[in-house]
């Protein structure tokens, strides 16, 4: 029998969350935020922080579970080709450093937090929160665990997309007390963003998704018609974005999300490049957190400089 593994200290606790990764929910969080101020509703800095820390945490909980359960049908173990830190997860149980239980009593001690904690937020800002944060923890446990597994089933894009998606609309209401379009719009660019960095993630991890059973976009499509599918979701992002202010739902400073414009183009460019090379798309997989980072903050920026006339 192995020796037990000692309690994780705080700094390996926080490592089991990929903290890298969960600035992708602040940046979303803070457009959120900035499209509920943009339209007048004013701003509530407790009630922004409090969300902004739910739904990072909210995303820790889904990281560690997509850990746990990459660990448990072997995909991890199986993957000698990641690009660390962006593929092939944290690593932790694979290096000895946790355990699968610890794993999990993590995932469950977030959760435990998380349920009396969201209670508390919807009393603060309306009962939608509780809607929006059980349909994204429901996604986030749909993502990775069995039976429904949708990671495995070509979906864990879409779903991600989604996920994001509520997290923007969220940080609104949270401000607006009710639903609204131009955060929605704001979102849908925001989200496939997203969509497309999880799709490049994929391109090293292939080979040991396919080996375990783990049906991926990228496994199922293949190399070029995967890299077609990236280039279509982050030029449709930077269109919509377009578009939408062109059809008068955000306003005109909202066009500061194209600053991720030459980043995707780049980052696109280096993926067709080496598309069949995966261990080459180091580059690429940064570029696209690059740039996925900026559309949310562009147009943050953007809506931002609306509120200021307020």
């Amino acid at each position: 029998m192995s020796a037990p593994h000692p309690a994780p200290g705080p700094l390996l606790l926080l490592r089991m969350t990929r903290p890298a990764f969960l600035l992708l929910t602040v940046v979303a969080c803070g457009l959120g935020t900035a499209t509920a101020a943009a339209c007048g509703c004013g701003l509530d800095w407790p009630l922004a922080l409090g969300a902004t820390v739910l739904a990072v945490l909210a995303h820790a909980a889904g990281n560690v579970l997509n850990d746990l359960h990459d660990a448990r049908n072997g995909a991890d173990a199986a993957n000698g080709q990641g690009i660390f830190p962006f593929t092939g997860g944290s690593r932790l149980i694979q290096n000895g450093a946790v355990s699968e239980q610890q794993t999990a009593d993590l995932v469950k001690a977030l959760l435990l937090f998380l349920l009396p904690a969201g209670l508390l937020l919807a009393v603060k800002a309306g009962g939608g929160v509780i809607a929006l944060g059980a349909a994204g923890l429901l996604l986030a446990w749909a993502y990775s665990a069995p039976p429904l597994r949708l990671m495995s089933r070509g979906l864990g894009e879409p779903t991600v997309a989604l996920v994001w998606f509520l997290v923007v609309v969220g940080a609104d209401y949270v401000q607006r007390r009710q639903f609204f379009i131009i955060p929605a719009s704001a979102a849908a660019g925001f989200a496939l963003m997203v969509a497309a960095l999880l799709l490049i993630n994929g391109f090293p991890d292939a080979e040991a998704d396919a080996r375990v059973g783990k049906r991926t976009l990228v496994v199922r499509l293949g190399a070029t018609p995967a890299a077609l599918l990236y280039a279509g979701l982050v030029l449709s992002a930077h269109a919509w974005l377009a578009l939408s202010v062109w059809w008068l739902i955000p306003p005109l400073p909202a066009l500061w999300g194209l600053v991720s414009l030459p980043c995707s183009l780049a980052a696109l460019g280096w993926l067709w490049a080496h598309r069949h090379r995966p261990e080459h798309l180091r580059p690429a997989l940064a570029l696209t957190v690059v740039a996925t980072l900026l559309h949310g903050l562009g147009m943050a920026w953007g809506f931002a400089q609306v509120a200021r006339l307020h």
